[in-house]
């Protein structure tokens, strides 16, 4: 058993800034658990390009409002408080904040918790990972 609290991450490695939106890892790969959980803000009136290549990401909404759009289609997907959307096809997508959004987010595999987005909007797999969709 292990509790992890969230003041205990502000200000260490485990507490990504990105610009758009800031990451406290709460759960990452070196906890054996074979996903990582993430308590993340994302700026208001900001557009996020992601693509998680090697990852799944399930992302609950606790506050705010925005939008996805999935690159693929063009389709726009609203989201709000106390809704989930998930990636399951390792979507490329961009992430539209209408209001300041706090979310928790779940990737599998689990990500370090060091990652920050590369060119492509995605996380690196860590060497010792298998890819999901491999």
């Amino acid at each position: 058993m292990k509790v992890v609290k969230l003041a205990d991450i502000i200000g260490t490695n485990r507490d990504v800034d990105g610009g758009n939106w800031r990451s406290q890892r709460i759960v990452v790969d070196s906890d054996g658990m074979g996903y990582s959980l993430h308590d993340t803000q994302i700026k208001a009136g900001t557009e996020t390009h992601l693509w998680y290549k090697y990852h799944l990401e399930s992302v609950y909404v606790i506050e705010g409002e925005g939008e996805v759009e999935t690159v693929k289609d063009g389709k726009v997907w609203p989201v709000k408080q106390y809704e989930c959307y998930v990636l399951d096809k390792n979507d490329e997508h961009l992430l539209r904040a209408k209001t300041d959004m706090r979310m928790v987010c779940v990737f599998n595999p689990p990500v370090t918790g060091e990652e920050v987005h590369d060119e492509d909007g995605a996380y690196p797999l860590p060497e010792h990972i298998k890819p999901l969709n491999s």
